[in-house]
């Protein structure tokens, strides 16, 4: 039994169980390499990539020797970068709880909360800009932003130097990772930033499907992969290995002139077509990463779906409005309603938890003494 992207597509509608002929020839397709599953529903001018499977990093241990990386490491993981000796970039990226924090937004200096949800470090190396609005386009210039803001760490990256300095234990690893024991600030964003790019995903079930052992997902998920790349039009910003297109959208959740209010990437560009617009996360070790969006404000992925399924048309200006107001945001032209029945939102769901794979346990180092 064969059938094209449009009779799959139709075939969704009509399925009543896991005995049915047409369910079973969807699951059926997905049971073979990638480039012969079913097309997915992608809109027309979007840019995208198929999805594909990640290996397991087999010289983690290795690069972790790495003189720059154990240097890293103790930056990263050492107190004494902020102003009160008490937060560390590991106060917000605890390994422990997905390289986050589980909080709805960061907890730093003097108990201050920040504006925003803390992102994951999962896959950072591949990230294409940084922040969810884009405003570094480097993991150097990114530390920069915690290091200094009086919410965070609230140290003065001119002063952080001169206090690694006094620390006698350093400079034996400075000497170690850069051939002297000069310290300066962009060796010490630098060893971070070498440290940070070995955080890496493990392989999650669906990667296991993907290289063909196809009992490693379930009936249900396997169908909600399906749902993803059609019905549920997720593709459209979540494709390629790590499910992110690396553009920024406004989904709706923008409260504009309302509690919570966040223009986004506005912020950065002060282009008004990006009020509202933050970075597509990647899917990848996504129960390991809660609570979710820019706020921290959702922590049931079944309820996120739903939202999506009714169209996240939280705010549909006029045309009036828009003139009167250029700020007034505008839901991304790609949030529509799904019209997605219950099964297809459970399999929807067992899929997305399906993605999540990693497992970390890392000792943290034992910090240089004066």
């Amino acid at each position: 039994m064969a059938f094209g992207l449009v009779g799959f597509n139709t075939i969704v509608e009509k399925l009543v169980g896991s005995d049915d002929p047409a369910y079973l020839a969807i699951i059926d397709s997905y049971k073979k390499p990638i480039a012969q599953w079913p097309k997915p529903i992608i809109d027309e001018g979007v840019k995208w990539e198929e999805l594909s499977s990640i290996k397991r990093d087999s010289t983690f241990f290795e690069v972790q020797d790495k003189a720059e990386v154990v240097l890293g490491k103790l930056l990263f993981f050492d107190p004494k970068l902020s102003k009160s000796n008490q937060i560390s970039c590991s106060t917000c990226h605890d390994p422990e709880l997905g390289w986050t924090d589980r909080r709805m937004v960061a907890l730093g200096h003097d108990h201050l909360k920040g504006p925003r949800n803390t992102p994951s470090l999962y896959n950072i190396a591949e990230r294409a800009s940084f922040f969810w609005d884009g405003r570094a386009s480097s993991l150097e210039e990114q530390a920069a932003g915690p290091l200094s803001a009086h919410n965070e760490m609230a140290i003065d990256i001119v002063d952080l130097p001169v206090k690694l300095q006094k620390i006698e234990g350093y400079k034996t690893y400075f000497e170690k990772a850069f051939g002297d024991s000069e310290i300066t600030y962009n060796r010490i964003v630098g060893a971070i930033a070498s440290f940070q790019r070995t955080i890496k995903s493990q392989p999650s079930r669906f990667d296991a499907f993907v290289e063909g052992k196809y009992n490693a997902l379930t009936e249900q998920e396997v169908y909600g992969l399906h749902i993803f790349r059609t019905k549920g039009r997720c593709m459209n910003c979540h494709n390629g290995k790590y499910f992110t297109d690396e553009d920024f959208h406004n989904i709706g959740l923008t409260y504009y002139k309302r509690q919570y209010q966040d223009l986004g990437r506005y912020e950065i560009t002060m282009n008004p077509d990006d009020v509202g617009k933050f970075k597509t996360q990647g899917l990848r070790d996504l129960l390991l990463t809660r609570p979710w969006m820019h706020n921290g404000l959702f922590d049931d992925l079944e309820g996120i779906v739903n939202m999506y399924n009714s169209g996240m048309k939280m705010i549909n200006p006029t045309v009036e409005k828009k003139l009167a107001d250029p700020l007034y945001p505008v839901t991304d032209s790609l949030m529509k309603p799904l019209e997605l029945n219950k099964e297809e939102i459970k399999a929807l769901v067992a899929f997305l938890e399906s993605l999540s794979g990693s497992k970390y346990k890392m000792r943290r180092p034992v910090f240089p003494i004066e």
